[in-house]
This record gives C-alpha cells, structure tokens and sequence, in this order.
C-alpha cells in the first residue's frame, strides 16, 4: 500500500497496536488495588489505535500537512492486518513489511486516573527490522528521516548498531536531514546489555535532531546518574525532582560535544528543553532555516496546560511531530519548541495520541492568546 508522491519527510522504526482499556471511574486508583492478585476491576471500552513512533510521529506530521512516508515491520496475523487497515484510513504512504515468521508489536496500556501508564509490550517484527526495509527508492526525494525507538529494534543494534549507523550514514550521504528518538527499556534486557555511549559516540554525529525523554537520555548516558535520580524521586515521577539547570541543560551540552546538532529533551509535565550547536555545525543541516536563529539557541519552555488529562500515551511523539513539521517550515527554534509543548498538552487530553492534534495554525492561535502554562 501506499502512493507515488514524494515524501518530504520519512518515519520508520518501531511500530505498534495498542490496547488502551478506559477506566470509568474518574477518581486517583492505588495501582495496588488495582492490579491485586484475584481482583475484577471493571472498565469501559477499550481504545484501539496504532502506536509507536512511525504510527504516532508519522501520522501526526502527516496530519499536520507535512508529506510522509511511514516505514515499518508487521507480522502476518489479525493485528498486523489491522494496523495495515489504520493506517490506510488515514490516506498516509505506507510501507509495512510483513513479516511471515513473525508477530505483531502490542501494547496494553493501563492508565487509570492519577497514576503515570504502565505498559505490557510485545516487541514483536520490530526486533527483526533492518536496514533493508529503508531502501534507497524510499528515501528519494525526502528532506527528512525520523528514526524511532532503537532500543526496541534488536537487528538494529547488534554487531555495534552496524544496520543503524549505516542506515544514518545512507540517509545523510543522500541530502536528507536526520531525527532520532529514544524510548524507554528494561536495564536487565538486551538492549540494556548495549554500550550505549560507544554506540551514541559513532551515531550522534550524523543525527541533526535528537530528541529523547529526560529519563531516557539519563540512562543512555549516565546509568549511575540515572540511578541517583530514581532514589531521589522515591517512585514518584522523575521529571518532578529534576532541575533544569543543574540535571537536564549539562545533558544536552555533553550531546552537542558528540556530535549532535539540535537537542530537544522531554521532561514529561515540566516542559522541554531545547539547545543548538554552534553556527558552523548548524549549517550542515540540509534544511532551509537560518542557522543565524538556531545558532546557540536555547531554552525551556514549560509544558502548556491541558483542559484535562485522560492518558498521555504518544505525548511525547506528536510533540516531536509539531516540532520537526515546524522545523522543516524553517521556523526559529523558540517557535518549534513552543508548537511542540503545546501539541503534547493538547495529545493528553484524549486516549490515542492523535485524536487531541490540533492545527499548527491553531495551537499559534492558541498560544498568541495567552495559554497558561503548567508553571
């Protein structure tokens, strides 16, 4: 499936179904009491959409006007047919691989009202994706590849990220412009085995956008730190305890010295946190923006505040979309960070992350008129 007009951005990486059941009740549940041994604990209907970065990222930068290509790998079995029936309904170019030795990546995501989501995941054909499925007739004609979730991409990393880095390597050698996000994983797993500053060493030099949660990064980066942090915020949310001057802008520096161009950190209900190289390295982005705005630039911009929070399932991917699709319009940066703050506050306010987009045109709109921020 899929149509012949040129993408000016492409997605790829990590996609999934998920399963969102919707609790009726509107008051704060114990996870305790919740998941109890034995207990029934009675919910709504169940919401169902795709997910995962090319899903997610790719369909809002597809929605929000920008013409994508979404590149991604499924099994041969009803949830990969039913991602494959989604996304066509969406109009978008898609490129699902089927894969007939594997299953298709699921999600059920449990987020009952004031508790942060948890998620039961199924990896599935994502671990088998390569570098191969991102051919050089599917890059043509694009100014951008968006990369999602290496850690859940097993083929990916292995051998040293061979198949990452050579698929950066390829993207860059043809004009494009590359973006790169990270997602969460389980320190005892496969992908917590990497070595992950050698790896970044090698990749971040060809990633002109790097956009990873705070957490994240921490744990990329600094395992101990990461440690620190988590004892520090005593199981509640990590994003609440830091700050931003002394945890998360020294981050961002230590990602512009390996080599990256822009950094955008999401720091969960904080906010975002955006910092450019220097003018020299900011005219090796093959965009049309002035690198005379970007140059050095920046800054945090608090989280916008949501009418209300239902599930913050893709937040952090439809920001990034608002942000790369404002990028790619040659915007400043101070502007592209505040359309993708103001995107993840307006993602919170349904189940899916695509239901709650807005315009770019309105979330300016929105803006310009006042809109309070969460700080």
């Amino acid at each position: 499936m899929g149509e012949n007009r040129a993408p000016v951005a492409v997605v790829a990486g990590h996609i999934c179904l998920d399963i969102t059941p919707a609790f009726e009740n509107s008051e704060p549940i114990p996870v305790s009491r919740l998941l109890r041994p034995g207990r029934l604990t009675r919910v709504g209907v169940a919401d169902v959409h795709t997910g995962g970065c090319v899903a997610n990222t790719g369909l809002a930068l597809h929605r929000l006007g920008v013409p994508t290509r979404l590149i991604a790998r499924v099994g041969a079995d009803a949830f990969g047919r039913l991602i494959g029936e989604l996304l066509a309904a969406e109009g978008a170019d898609v490129r699902l691989k089927v894969d007939e030795a594997g299953s298709t990546s699921y999600s059920v995501v449990i987020a009952p009202p004031g508790v942060d989501r948890m998620f039961l995941h199924h990896a599935g054909a994502n671990e088998a994706f390569g570098e191969a499925d991102v051919p050089d007739a599917l890059l043509s004609g694009a100014k951008l590849l968006h990369f999602g979730y290496p850690p859940m991409m097993l083929t990916m990393l292995r051998d040293g990220g061979a198949q990452l880095l050579a698929l950066f390597a390829r993207a860059r050698a043809l004009g494009l412009a590359t973006s790169l996000d990270m997602v969460a994983f389980d320190p005892a797993s496969e992908a917590g085995r990497i070595d992950w500053p050698a790896l970044l060493a090698r990749l971040l030099p060809m990633v002109d956008f790097f956009l990873p949660s705070a957490e994240e990064l921490c744990l990329l980066l600094d395992a101990p730190l990461h440690a620190e942090w988590l004892a520090r915020a005593g199981g509640g949310d990590v994003t609440e305890t830091l700050d931003i001057a002394r945890d998360i802008a020294p981050l961002a520096v230590r990602l512009l010295r390996m080599g990256v161009k822009v950094a955008l950190i999401k720091c969960g209900a904080r906010g975002l946190y955006y910092q450019a190289a220097d003018d020299a390295a900011i005219r090796g982005i093959p965009l049309p923006f002035d690198s005379g705005d970007w140059a050095d630039a920046c800054g945090f911009v608090p989280a916008y505040r949501p009418r209300k929070v239902v599930s913050a399932t893709g937040a952090g991917d439809t920001c990034i979309a608002a942000y790369l699709a404002s990028a790619l319009e040659g915007l400043p940066p101070l502007h592209c960070a505040q359309r993708a703050a103001a995107t993840g506050a307006c993602c919170v306010e349904a189940y899916d992350a695509l239901s709650g987009l807005l315009p770019l045109a309105e979330i300016d709109r929105r803006i310009a008129s006042g809109w309070a921020h969460n700080e």
